[in-house]
């Protein structure tokens, strides 16, 4: 019998062919489409299967739109378990025969562990009124990093008093593994709620973006493609991507000139403590107010215009359309390298013809970090309303001390007289 510890010594040396094997998901289609399409070949049965589901999700996602930002913010949390379940399964299917103790159960510890550090995080930093009125919540948002810190702690130690002679190296490969899924699907998913929060447009013309990309690079490359774009997804073609991508630059630019006007998409989300609801009610900022722009005298010729009207946000879409549909696509073959070095086709069967759930998801993550880096170097300024609620959870004496340095710092610029009286 060969020695346990010997195998785990070499499992470093051993080339992809050699890792176990994941046991193929199962056909989810549902029967009704499997009689329908019965008598079509592979690849239209396929393209049936796709489409279908394809407006049955985006037709949900526009019914989760209208019921609000809330029930957005639950989608996105439901993404995030859902997507780290997968690939923490695929782990977990891997290295089933080994046996590792506690390792599913420490796994979605620190999932509970890194969502309330960062939800917690979010409620401090949006909800500070809603907080100051009550004080059990005070205590937890006062000590909330300390509490968080404790709680992973509590995790660490617990896998450290789980590592078991011959397991060592296996149980470090797991752990690494958690954590670079709570890297992956955790952080990124906080911040497409922390974009939302900027305005529900810097959600929706993002994603959308990306749903776009997918469709118009499937549609070109399934009836014009012919050059394949890289060995990691043999399946996606420089016609798809090219296609894909001018169509979602057009995509994006349309799509925001209907958003910019209504501000139920360009308002920040906040939240209402009177009325304990989120509210998306404000004086559009300059970003979503229609301005007259030169056409540029090369284009001029083509066009017939000297001036266009249009948002100032529809210059940022281009940005993000661009990023959706050239840059977001690496993170479909980041996953595609994922599936290929553990011989899978799908990270899961969730969605009939689509696979799992992060096989729809692997480009949005990687969306919401450029989306949120954007937000904060080029768009967000000072938050007047975010800073207010700041204060007002200050002690008396402190919101005086700030009244008082403000007041002196008016007077120095000249904006309010020596003599008026506070």
């Amino acid at each position: 019998e060969v020695d346990l510890e010997e195998r785990l010594c070499e499992l470093d040396l051993r080339s992809d062919s050699d890792v176990p094997d994941v046991p193929p998901p199962t056909d989810s289609t549902p029967e009704i489409l499997k009689r329908a399409l019965s008598g079509l070949s592979a690849r239209w049965k396929n393209w049936w299967i796709r489409g279908i589901l394809t407006l049955a999700m985006i037709s949900g996602f526009f019914l989760i739109i209208y019921l609000g930002s809330f029930m957005l913010m639950l989608l996105v949390l439901s993404i995030q378990v859902k997507c780290y379940h997968e690939i923490i399964t695929i782990g977990y299917r891997v290295y089933h025969s080994y046996d590792l103790p506690w390792f599913r159960s420490l796994s979605w510890y620190f999932l509970l562990c890194v969502n309330y550090f960062f939800y917690g995080e979010t409620v401090a930093d949006y909800f500070a009124t809603f907080v100051q009125r009550r004080e059990q919540l005070q205590f937890l948002i006062r000590y909330h990093r300390f509490i968080s810190f404790t709680l992973y702690l509590t995790g660490f130690c617990m896998f450290v008093l789980s590592l078991v002679k011959k397991h060592y190296r296996l149980q470090f490969y797991m752990f690494a593994w958690t954590h670079v899924t709570l890297l992956i699907t955790v952080t990124q998913s906080h911040l497409v709620i922390q974009n939302l929060f900027e305005g529900m447009i810097w959600f929706l013309v993002p994603i959308s973006s990306v749903i776009c990309n997918d469709i118009a690079a499937y549609i070109f490359g399934f009836f014009f493609g012919r050059t394949p774009l890289i060995k990691l997804s043999p399946k996606k073609t420089w016609e798809g991507f090219i296609g894909g991508f001018f169509s979602t630059v057009i995509f994006g630019f349309i799509f925001s000139y209907f958003l910019a006007q209504h501000q139920y998409f360009v308002c920040p989300v906040e939240y209402n403590s009177e009325t304990n609801r989120f509210v998306t009610e404000c004086e559009p900022s300059e970003l979503f107010q229609m301005k007259k722009y030169s056409v540029p005298p090369l284009l001029q010729a083509v066009l017939g215009w000297e001036t266009v009207n249009m948002y100032p946000f529809q210059m940022h879409s281009f940005a993000l359309s661009t990023f959706a549909s050239l840059i977001g696509p690496f993170g479909g073959f980041f996953a595609s390298g994922f599936k290929r070095a553990f011989k899978i086709k799908d990270f899961a069967d969730t969605i009939p013809g689509h696979g799992g759930i992060m096989d729809r998801f692997d480009c949005q993550y990687l969306m919401a970090t450029f989306v949120h880096v954007y937000i904060t170097s080029f768009i967000r300024g000072p938050n007047p309303s975010k800073l207010l609620k700041q204060l007002l959870i200050l002690q008396p004496e402190q919101q005086l001390s700030v009244y008082k340095t403000l007041k002196s710092h008016l007077v120095e610029k000249g904006i309010l007289q020596p003599s008026l009286r506070g």
